[in-house]
């Protein structure tokens, strides 16, 4: 089969398209045809081995699992003797998280890293949704508590996570507040945002706003100003932004300080793969209440120039890889 292999940690221009061995499933995985992936900024910081600790988990000197990718989406070609929920011919969507393989033509996964493909869905819809849907889901729900008639505001709402987060808060009735760049407002409001926040022009944290959850998306701001924004018992969820030292010791140090010296809470989310999740995701998904946007599509072979996009950080909603099988697949 085809894939996308890396063999050395670095920039995109380091991945490989090259033959590898179809992968075997074993009694408990499913053998997956795929038909689309999706990229995710996990992916290029693995890619990276950015922030270098990560290597402790990835491998120290090169990565363990050579090759990448997280969520996928395509059909059951063979399932293991133990699998009792899938069967050939069956069209599911899923996640790998760290273990990897969705860059390629096949990749094998247990039935809790997946879940059926609406049918109403496309391979490339149902392929966007894993990691970063399952981040906003994670965090509003489990995190966030979210709560009907909540004010809920949206940092970062033009990307993967956060055009998932308007949407999942938006199911849960909520006021959600997005905020992003002038040339992606009409991006979230078209998919449910109640009020933007240009914030090239406006500083959602020193406007007096408060809101009873935050979901950072892209969480550029400190701890303070974070809680400055939040109403006396709110909570923010941070679930993304560049991992920096003094960032760190805020989440792991001084947000539980604060947390002493009031209600609002300040919290990390890192999401989990799960099967029950993404059949919530996929009952979403199948309802329309919860369309990806999408916003561009690249093959296989061009998946670290679908890595560079996303890296440069301009993405509106999530970038996918559209797999077709090569003849001798």
């Amino acid at each position: 089969m085809k894939a996308i292999v890396c063999t050395q940690y670095g920039p995109p221009d380091k991945l490989q398209f090259k033959e590898m061995p179809t992968p075997k499933p074993n009694d408990n995985q499913v053998l997956v045809k795929l038909h689309a992936a999706s990229v995710n900024p996990l992916d290029w910081r693995i890619m990276r081995a950015d922030p270098f600790f990560v290597r402790l988990f990835i491998g120290l000197l090169k990565p363990r699992l050579e090759i990448l990718g997280s969520d996928f989406a395509g059909r059951v070609e063979e399932v293991g003797k133990n699998i009792t929920q899938y069967r050939p011919g069956d069209e599911v969507f899923g996640a790998k998280g760290f273990s990897g393989g969705a860059f390629a033509e096949y990749v094998c996964a247990t039935e809790e890293e997946l879940a059926q493909k609406p049918a109403n869905a496309s391979f490339e819809q149902a392929a966007a949704l894993p990691v970063a849907a399952l981040t906003a889901l994670q965090g509003l729900r489990d995190k966030g508590n979210i709560q009907a008639g909540q004010k809920v505001l949206i940092d970062g709402a033009s990307g993967g996570v956060g055009t998932f987060g308007i949407q999942i808060a938006k199911s849960f009735g909520s006021e959600v507040t997005a905020v992003c760049s002038t040339k992606k407002l009409d991006t979230a409001r078209s998919i449910g945002a109640d009020h933007v926040i240009d914030y090239t022009q406006e500083d959602f944290t020193r406007n007096g706003l408060q809101y009873d959850l935050i979901l950072a998306a892209n969480a550029f701001h400190s701890v303070f100003d974070y809680r400055r924004a939040l109403t006396p018992t709110g909570i923010c969820v941070k679930a993304g932004g560049k991992p920096t030292f003094s960032g760190a010791l805020q989440d792991l140090l001084l947000a539980p300080l604060l947390a002493l010296a009031g209600r609002k809470k300040t919290c990390g989310i890192f999401a989990k793969m799960n099967h029950s999740d993404l059949v919530i995701l996929a009952d979403l998904l199948e309802a329309g209440k919860m369309p990806p946007v999408i916003d561009r599509s690249y093959p296989l072979n061009e998946t670290a120039e679908a890595l560079r996009y996303l890296e440069i950080g301009h993405a509106r909603g999530k970038v996918v890889i559209a797999i077709e099988q090569s003849p001798n697949s």
